[in-house]
């Protein structure tokens, strides 16, 4: 059978380590995305392509050169800007060789959005199945950012706990990775009353290979709901240093 030119490429490019990005719009990436809905295009340089060594796996479930907005197509109808996904590749580029990120983010959703048999949840594990059999890599850890959606309702929040390492649970069987990293992030912004209740919940689930990053304090939009530019590129560092110093053997 003869391969297209992207499946030959695909085939060419070395083994990646893996990396899933996945809850909202703050993982989706917003920032440079004004009011109105347009992105500025300023890609600062800890967030640049590297053709070479970074790499997103595309809508169309094959791998190309990774560059921002990565959840561009992905995160659908949205305008998505910078997230802390780049910052996060090439912080690690030199300790872990190529990095093939899976952009899976949806804006807007609430943790059961994210239960087994959802949408989200379906395109998830078709997109990580996709990213592993095209072009082969090893699945190395989940980044995920969510949990704004839960501030509003008692019931969200009392719930958030278990939805969380359900989710957590669901992921690794259905990828056959009993041990798959997952790095949390704490969130920092949300509309609703029960902000700090998630926030506790986030920074103490007890599963074995799950750690939380922080990200209060980190600079927020003027909407007060999303992180700036030069946040993401924090955010992204963070991240990164929470695998290096937790996961990287």
């Amino acid at each position: 059978m003869e391969l297209s030119n992207s499946t030959q490429s695909n085939e060419a490019q070395p083994a990646k380590q893996i990396f899933i990005l996945a809850g909202q719009s703050n993982m989706s990436g917003r920032g440079g995305v004004d009011k109105h809905k347009q992105w500025d295009g300023v890609v600062p340089p800890e967030s640049s392509a590297d053709t070479s060594k970074i790499f997103r796996l595309g809508p169309n479930l094959h791998w190309e050169a990774a560059r921002e907005p990565l959840h561009q197509e992905i995160d659908s109808n949205r305008t998505c800007g910078v997230g802390p996904g780049m910052s996060f590749a090439n912080a690690l580029k030199e300790r872990v060789g190529v990095v093939g990120l899976v952009p899976c983010a949806v804006a807007g959703t609430a943790i059961k959005d994210w239960a087994r048999g959802t949408t989200a949840y379906e395109d998830l594990v078709r997109r990580v199945e996709a990213a592993a059999a095209h072009g082969g890599g090893e699945i190395k850890a989940v980044l995920w950012y969510q949990g704004e959606k839960d501030t509003f309702t008692e019931e969200d929040a009392n719930s958030y706990k278990e939805n969380t390492e359900r989710l957590i649970v669901n992921l690794r069987e259905d990828l056959d990775l009993p041990s798959l990293p997952v790095i949390l992030v704490a969130i920092a912004s949300g509309d609703g009353r029960y902000i700090e209740k998630i926030r506790e919940i986030q920074k103490g689930i007890d599963l074995p290979n799950v750690v939380c990053v922080d990200a209060k304090g980190l600079q927020l939009k003027e909407d007060n709901l999303h992180l700036t530019t030069e946040a993401q590129v924090q955010l992204g560092r963070m991240l990164a240093d929470a695998y290096l110093n937790h996961f990287l053997i």
